[in-house]
C-alpha cells in the first residue's frame, strides 16, 4: 500500500541545497508525512544532512560523476527505481528546469499523471489536491490524479519551508545510479555560463522590471539604480527581450522565469497575459505607466500613471533617504 511522500531534492551548480528542496520537504511534511527526500548529482553526499535539518526522516542519496549534470537519460532510470523502492502515496519536484523535464518523463513510466506548476497542495482523506494557475494567472484550477503515486511540480518560493534544526535525526541511504554512459544519448560539450552579479530573479524579494514602454535599452540603467538601491534585481518583459534590449536570462513571464517577490516594481509594462503569469504569486504589484488604462493596473496594488523619467528617479532618491535614514 503506497504511503508517506516521496521528494526530490535538488542541488545547485556549485554543491549546494537549491532552497525549493526545503520547501518540498516541508510541503510534505504539511500533507501528513512521513517524508523522504532523493537527491541526485555529484558531490552531493555532503548535502543529505541539510535535508534532514530541513525535515526528511529519510534521505535517498545517489552520487556518481555521471549525474553531474541534468540530463534525462542519466536521472531517469534511478529515479524511477527509487520511486518504486519507495512506493509513495505522494511524488513531489521542484518547478524547475529539472523538474519541468524530469517529472513528466518519470510519471509515464510510473503510468500515473502529474500536475505542473503548483502553488497549494492539500490531503482530501487519501486524495492530494493541487492547485495551479490558469487563464494567466487571474484563476486557479484545482486537480486530483487518480494514478498512483499522486505527482505535483512545486512553484519555488510558493511554500514555505521549516525552520532548520540541525540537531534532527533521520536516515541516509547511499544508492548507485546503475546507469550507463552508454545510455545517455546527448553530450554536453560546452557550458557558457552568463556572468551574473547581485540577487538572483528568481530569488529576490524585489524585481524592477521594464518593458517596451521604456523606449528603448538605455532606460534599463535607471531600473537597475533602482534595483540596486532596494537590494533587488532586474526583470523584462518578452516583447524587450526579442528586441535585444535586455538579457533572455532576464525575461519575466510565461515563456521566461516565474518571480514571486515581495515587492514587483513594472515599468512600462502594459500587463499582457503571458507577463502576468510570471508574477501571478507576487505579494505586492507597483505599476508605473503613462497609459491610465494599461491593463496591468487591474492587478497592481499601487499605480503609478505618468513618464517613467519623472517617477523612477524620484523613487531612487526616496529609496536612498530612507536607506540611509
Amino acid at each position: 500500500m503506497p504511503s508517506g511522500v516521496l521528494v526530490f531534492g535538488e542541488a545547485t551548480e556549485d554543491a549546494k541545497l537549491n532552497p525549493v528542496t526545503a520547501e518540498l520537504i516541508a510541503t510534505g511534511t504539511r500533507l501528513g508525512g512521513p517524508v523522504t527526500c532523493a537527491i541526485l548529482g555529484s558531490g552531493v553526499e555532503p548535502l543529505a544532512q541539510e535535508c534532514i535539518a530541513a525535515g526528511a526522516g529519510k534521505v535517498i542519496v545517489c552520487d556518481d560523476p555521471l549525474l553531474a549534470n541534468y540530463q534525462g537519460d542519466a536521472y531517469l532510470p534511478p529515479a524511477e527505481g527509487i520511486t518504486r523502492e519507495a512506493d509513495p502515496a505522494v511524488l513531489l519536484l521542484g518547478q524547475t528546469m529539472i523538474g519541468r523535464d524530469l517529472a513528466p518523463r518519470l510519471a509515464q513510466r510510473l503510468g500515473t499523471a502529474v500536475a505542473m506548476d503548483c502553488v497549494a497542495l492539500s490531503m482530501e482523506g487519501d486524495k492530494l489536491l493541487a492547485e495551479r494557475p490558469c487563464y494567466g494567472g487571474s484563476a486557479r484550477a484545482r486537480y486530483t490524479i487518480n494514478g498512483s503515486p499522486q505527482m505535483a511540480t512545486v512553484r519555488a518560493k510558493s511554500q514555505e519551508p521549516l525552520e532548520a534544526d540541525p540537531s534532527r535525526q533521520g536516515e541516509i541511504v547511499k544508492q548507485a545510479a546503475g546507469v550507463d554512459a552508454g545510455a545517455v544519448r546527448t553530450k554536453i560539450l560546452e557550458r557558457r555560463k552568463e556572468k551574473a552579479e547581485g540577487v538572483r530573479l528568481e530569488d529576490a524579494k524585489v524585481v524592477v522590471s521594464g518593458g517596451r514602454g521604456l523606449g528603448g535599452p538605455e532606460g534599463f540603467k535607471p531600473l537597475e539604480e533602482l534595483a540596486d538601491v532596494l537590494g533587488g534585481a532586474v526583470g523584462a518583459s518578452r516583447a524587450v527581450c526579442d528586441l535585444g534590449w535586455y538579457p533572455v536570462a532576464h525575461q519575466v513571464g510565461l515563456t521566461g522565469k516565474v518571480v514571486t517577490p515581495d515587492l514587483y516594481i513594472a515599468v512600462g509594462i502594459s500587463g499582457a497575459s503571458q507577463h502576468m503569469a510570471g508574477i501571478s504569486s507576487v505579494k505586492n504589484i507597483v505599476a508605473i505607466n503613462k497609459d491610465g488604462d494599461a491593463s496591468i493596473f487591474k492587478s497592481s496594488r499601487f499605480a503609478v500613471v505618468g513618464d517613467w523619467k519623472d517617477i523612477v528617479p524620484a523613487f531612487t532618491d526616496e529609496a536612498r533617504k530612507l536607506k540611509a535614514g
